[in-house]
C-alpha cells in the first residue's frame, strides 16, 4: 500500500466514513446458486479490490472515490449498497442485548 494511500484512508478513518477495505484475489469467483451447486463465475478483469464508506450523499461517495482513484492510481467503480429495514432492526436488537 502506498503511502499516499495509507493517507487517504487515515483521512477516511478520521472523518469516521471508512467501513473496510481490501484487495481481491487475482482469481475466477465462485458462483454458489440456491440449491448450492458452486460453478466458477467471471474473471475480474478490473476489479482489483474494494473499498466502503457509509456518507450520507453520493456525490460525498464520488468525492471519496476520487481522492481513492488518486491514491491508487486507477479508477474506482461507485455503487450504492441497498439499505435492508428489517437486517437494520435485527442488528440493532442483537446490539441493545449486549
Amino acid at each position: 500500500m502506498t503511502t499516499y494511500l495509507i493517507a487517504v484512508v487515515q483521512e477516511a478513518v478520521n472523518a469516521g466514513v471508512f467501513v473496510c477495505a481490501g484487495g481481491l484475489e487475482d482469481q475466477r469467483a465462485s458462483i454458489v446458486a440456491t440449491d448450492g451447486t458452486v460453478t466458477d463465475g467471471s474473471y475480474p478483469e478490473a476489479i482489483g479490490g474494494l473499498t466502503v464508506v457509509e456518507v450520507p450523499s453520493h456525490e460525498e461517495a464520488l468525492e471519496w472515490a476520487a481522492k481513492i482513484a488518486v491514491a491508487c492510481r486507477c479508477a474506482q467503480e461507485v455503487r450504492e449498497f441497498m439499505p435492508d429495514p428489517e437486517l437494520t432492526a435485527m442488528l440493532r436488537q442483537a446490539d441493545s442485548r449486549r
